[in-house]
């Protein structure tokens, strides 16, 4: 009786994902691309751009790195990074992903600001000397 069970539980979870794909459960999908436009993109599930996770949310730290690269365009990487390390002492679980992060947002400040040393007047002490690294990465 047990085998049975874990059987059909086992059957349900390989065909259930496809059966909502083939439904259109997951049909179509609002990305938000770029601040500008986000209403007017939609990608369709069936484009063949779906990841290998469809149906899962994304990680609580691509969200974040998302989120704070858009800031550091809308207004400065001063921002970004005062922000990093209020998500990262609110979510200590983020903290780990802190340096990542904080590299990105250099690499993106760099690519904002041109010159290195304008980029780097914007360090913060978040996460050691990532943002640093991240702008001497980008030079």
């Amino acid at each position: 009786m047990n085998s049975a069970a874990r059987r059909i539980g086992r059957t349900l979870a390989l065909v259930l994902p496809v059966v909502l794909v083939l439904s259109g459960t997951l049909a179509v999908t609002r990305v938000p691309w770029s601040s500008k436009t986000a209403e007017s993109q939609v990608l369709a599930a069936s484009s063949g751009k779906v990841s290998t996770k469809a149906g899962t949310a994304r990680s609580a730290q691509d969200a974040l790195r998302d989120r704070l690269l858009v800031e550091l365009q809308e207004k400065d990487p001063g921002v970004a990074l005062t922000h990093l390390q209020e998500a990262t002492t609110a979510r200590p679980s983020l903290a780990k992903h802190c340096a990542s992060i904080a590299r990105a947002l250099g690499r993106a400040a760099v690519a904002k600001y041109g010159a290195a040393h304008r980029a780097q007047a914007f360090s913060r002490p978040v996460c050691d000397t990532s943002f640093a690294s991240g702008v001497a990465a980008a030079q």
